[in-house]
């Protein structure tokens, strides 16, 4: 089985603390090698703990109970244009 790293984000607990969550990619090849099940998506902190995903937002801390909600993206829109002098 291959997990492949394909998104970071960050998540607060109820008492304001950060955790780095990293989303991973896991698929599992069949036995001739060709083809393989449907990649299943996995949630890890930073520093290893398992995270369980409760619905898009919410996450739980598997070891320790605490439920995280992911941070908003910051990016908003389209990033303003320079004008360049000629």
């Amino acid at each position: 089985m291959a997990a492949v790293l394909v998104g970071q984000f960050h998540a607060r607990d109820a008492e304001g603390r950060v955790y780095s969550v990293h989303e991973f990619q896991e698929s599992t090849p069949s036995a001739d090698g060709l083809t393989g099940s449907a990649p299943v998506t996995t949630y890890k902190l930073a520093i290893g703990d398992r995270v369980k995903k409760l619905d898009d937002n919410q996450f739980l801390l598997v070891q320790s109970d605490v439920t995280i909600v992911r941070e908003p993206d910051t990016y908003v829109g389209k990033l303003p244009e320079t004008n360049v002098a000629s």
